[in-house]
């Protein structure tokens, strides 16, 4: 190969040299959650016993994310302090989430299956790690994890978006999030809903670009709904493959109105 290939190489900028791999950090996350649902626990731990497994977690936080701390210049003790601090609050509300999804779905057998099988708790369960640490100003680590359950489910939830208790995600693949995404609480998604941005332009960085869906909404499979100041109305329904650019009131429901025609047998020979 030409030396000039090597020279640039030598000369490129290096980013992140002490950040762990995404496969660290992602199971750091996962070990978080199966420390809040255990996958089973054939002997009762004492408190002691989960203290130190917290602290555990805590101190490989704190390792994980250092590298991004010391670049902004922030306190790797004090975002891991934080983000277990918010711990109580974490586990309240994916037991929301969890109740939402067992009570939402006939199929659902357990709320343990729930937490073993769904997709879509997966993917809520990162998002919500995720968003702690992205409110905390962390660099980088959010959106690894929120593309870690992006990579295995399908549903690709920006860490920055606000999304409120009792969040079903239902089969789930295909969903997009946007950052600027606000969703209140008791909202449930199909496969394929779309919360993006009708430009991606990037002087609108830092915009509100995504739509907010309002309390109690449902939304099914294959809908696309655009735009920062797009307003979904609480109690509404939007049905499947529906394009929205434009405020909802409350207690709508949009959806797509098909021709059907039913055929006499005797109208064709074709089957």
């Amino acid at each position: 190969m030409d030396n000039d290939f090597f020279t640039l190489l030598a000369q490129r900028k290096v980013y992140g040299t002490n950040i762990p791999s995404n496969k660290v950090i992602s199971n750091w996350a996962l070990s978080v959650i199966r420390f809040l649902y255990p996958d089973n626990m054939p002997v009762q731990r004492s408190q002691n016993q989960l203290r130190e497994q917290a602290s555990a977690l805590q101190s490989e936080l704190a390792d994980i994310i250092a590298a991004n701390c010391k670049e902004e210049n922030m306190s790797c003790k004090e975002i891991a302090d934080h983000f277990f601090n918010k711990l109580p609050d974490l586990y309240s509300i994916l037991n929301t989430d969890i109740e939402a999804i067992f009570n939402g779905d006939p199929a659902a057998q357990s709320e343990f299956e729930v937490i073993r099988t769904y997709p879509g708790f997966y993917a809520i369960c990162f998002y919500r790690i995720a968003n702690i640490l992205a409110n905390s100003n962390v660099p980088l680590i959010p959106r690894i994890l929120t593309e870690h359950a992006h990579s295995k489910t399908g549903i690709d939830i920006h860490p920055s978006a606000k999304i409120g208790a009792y969040f079903h995600i239902d089969h789930g693949t295909g969903i997009v999030i946007g950052e600027t995404t606000v969703i209140g609480k008791n909202v449930k998604l199909y496969q394929g809903v779309t919360l993006g941005a009708l430009s991606v332009r990037k002087n609108l960085a830092g915009n509100k670009r995504h739509p907010t869906v309002e309390d109690y909404v449902i939304i099914y499979s294959g809908a696309t709904i655009l735009g920062g100041d797009t307003v979904i109305g609480h109690n509404s329904v939007i049905g499947g493959n529906v394009w929205i650019t434009e405020s909802i009131l409350p207690y709508s429901t949009a959806y797509h109105s098909p021709i059907i025609k039913v055929r006499n047998i005797n109208e064709t020979n074709e089957i």
